[in-house]
């Protein structure tokens, strides 16, 4: 008895506490699994009692103006929470306290005017910062140092004039892929802060859209970025603008309009300076990527970013690269798709220093070579297309008059006996001497010929003509054919 009092009392106890937790949220709120949400509901504040279980706040398109000290303790499995869309102006310290596995953190659309220094010192594991589309003004220079895993900050759409880019360095900022800091109001920019962020920065800082004024060594940083292939400057290309003289009338597509640049030829002290390699590979082969790095130690921790922002440790990724304990890198299988530059991030924890080294990697198809035609090939070739043009010439000639179907003459006929020949192809006919009786005229393009009168048999043809009128009319159709379509003269 007193065994199972004491099983039941801890199951009534949790049970009195989730009642009294869903008593003290909103009717409105929906709780699945891990996931409380409470958007779009109107409230205010936040709910005093939130479920212990829960990794997932949504708290999005509600009034919220302030956020209590310690709002969100007592919540060991939270990852994600969404406060976009309320009327938050400022955070108070400790706002935060006990939330150190939160990883992504959305504050986008609403009121803030700055982003002090303790708003996010106790978010040591924050790995996405959304800030975007605030009234931001300033940005203190060690508001982000505590997030050594952040990944991906957003301040777009913010009034920002400047940004401590001296605070994002290598050993502070191992992780940091993107920084977007694009249409705000910065006029310029802090080259060689710039210059000194790590690679893996560059590549993903968004500036464009902001009120920068035309200058040459701004123009030669984003130029580079350009001919380095950052995602940044490529897939924004049109949106990168600049003021003439500073004046906001005279905004000029600087990346489409180079004409405004032409004489310029500045280039800064160490601006974009890396230790590059390239690397070309025939696709389908293997490639091997070594992270050269002047650090020695045993503590050395190292880490690649593919062109694809992906990051990769060992002992790979995906089965399609291998990495190694030395840093290096091997694609196994290379593909065009695997083009572009690699970074290799070395990091001594211990002494606090890093280093970070780039390789080129360009993919070739291979082009296989068209071999010459066989010489047995052509041979046979040339053997069939001359049997086709003897069996076009013997079977497609165009018949001529001597195979036409010609009605057999009543009584044999000497050889000589065609007349009437004629020429059409002359415009006067020659001179014809041949035989008594012939007559020829001298006016006309076709020449008949009489016929001669000769003996068949010992008759008189005229006779034999008399006596059969209807050979007589097949004879002379059948000359008149032979005189029209012959090609060749008939000597009688």
């Amino acid at each position: 008895m007193l065994c199972a009092l004491g099983v039941a009392a801890p199951l009534m106890l949790s049970s009195l506490v989730l009642h009294l937790a869903r008593a003290a949220l909103h009717p409105g709120c929906l709780k699945v699994s891990d996931i409380l949400s409470c958007s779009n509901l109107g409230l205010e504040q936040v709910p005093k009692q939130l479920p212990a279980t829960a990794a997932t706040l949504d708290f999005n398109h509600n009034h919220l103006v302030r956020l209590e000290e310690g709002s969100f303790a007592g919540l060991p499995h939270l990852v994600t929470l969404r406060l976009a869309h309320n009327q938050l102006s400022d955070l108070s310290p400790g706002t935060f306290r006990n939330t150190s596995s939160l990883r992504h953190l959305d504050l986008s659309s609403n009121q803030l005017y700055k982003v002090d220094n303790f708003y996010f010192q106790e978010l040591a594991g924050m790995e996405e910062l959304l800030l975007f589309n605030n009234h931001i003004v300033r940005v203190e220079s060690n508001a982000l140092i505590s997030l050594v895993n952040l990944r991906k900050a957003y301040l777009s759409h913010n009034r920002l004039t400047d940004f401590p880019f001296f605070s994002i360095q290598e050993h502070s900022h191992p992780f940091l892929v993107t920084l977007d800091l694009s249409s705000n109001r910065m006029p310029k920019l802090p080259l060689e802060d710039i210059a000194a962020l790590p690679v893996s920065v560059q590549s993903g800082l968004f500036l464009h859209n902001n009120s920068l004024i035309c200058e040459c060594a701004m123009y030669v940083m984003f130029k580079r970025w350009e001919q380095k292939g950052f995602n940044s400057v490529k897939d924004y290309r049109e949106e990168h603008t600049c003021l003439v003289y500073g004046e906001p009338r005279a905004s000029v597509q600087f990346l489409e309009h180079t004409r405004f640049f032409e004489n310029c030829s500045i280039k800064l002290p160490g601006l974009l300076v890396e230790t590059e390699s390239t690397l070309q590979v025939y696709a389908g082969e293997s490639a091997l990527l070594e992270c050269q790095t002047s650090l020695k130690g045993r503590h050395l921790t190292f880490q690649w970013v593919s062109p694809h922002q992906e990051f990769i440790v060992p002992p790979g990724n995906n089965n399609t690269m291998r990495m190694y304990a030395n840093g290096s890198l091997e694609i196994l299988a290379t593909r065009v798709e695997d083009s572009g530059v690699y970074w290799c991030m070395v990091l001594d924890r211990q002494q606090s220093r890093n280093e970070t080294r780039e390789v080129n990697v360009t993919v070739i198809m291979r082009h296989h070579e068209v071999e010459p035609f066989n010489t047995g090939f052509t041979t046979l070739l040339g053997c069939v297309v001359s049997l086709v043009l003897v069996l076009m010439y013997l079977y497609l000639t165009p018949c001529r008059c001597w195979c036409r179907k010609q009605a057999p003459p009543a009584t044999p006929s000497p050889a000589n006996e065609c007349s009437a020949q004629s020429s059409i192809l002359t415009p006067t006919p020659p001179a014809t001497t041949e035989g008594p009786g012939r007559k020829v005229s001298n006016n006309k393009h076709v020449v008949f010929l009489e016929p001669i009168k000769e003996a068949q048999n010992g008759r008189p043809r005229d006779a034999l003509a008399s006596e059969h009128p209807k050979l007589h009319a097949l004879r002379s159709d059948a000359d008149s054919v032979t005189s029209v379509f012959s090609d060749t003269t008939i000597v009688p």
